[in-house]
């Protein structure tokens, strides 16, 4: 007697793959707008001499990098562990 897994036992695998990339698109404008505002606060403030609100800014350039490189590694490793998990 052979046990195999039920392949077909889960099912939804397109429904998560689009959830997740919706999520993760809504993720990735947001971290670009920050990306955009903080740069220009970063200038702004650096030319007036404000170096507290400079310091700020690119404290919140760097956060918003961090945060779409993490979300745009997010939807490729999503879809490699979805594509593994069809193949198991």
């Amino acid at each position: 007697m052979d046990v195999f897994p039920d392949f077909g036992g889960v099912g939804g695998a397109a429904e998560l793959r689009s959830i997740v990339g919706a999520l993760l698109m809504f993720v990735l404008i947001i971290a670009v707008l920050m990306l955009i505002v903080c740069a220009i606060v970063w200038a702004v403030a650096s030319s007036s001499g404000n170096y507290q609100a400079a310091t700020k800014a690119r404290t919140g350039l760097l956060v918003a990098l961090g945060a779409a490189a993490l979300a745009g590694a997010g939807v490729s490793w999503v879809n490699f562990l979805l594509g593994v998990g069809e193949q198991l």
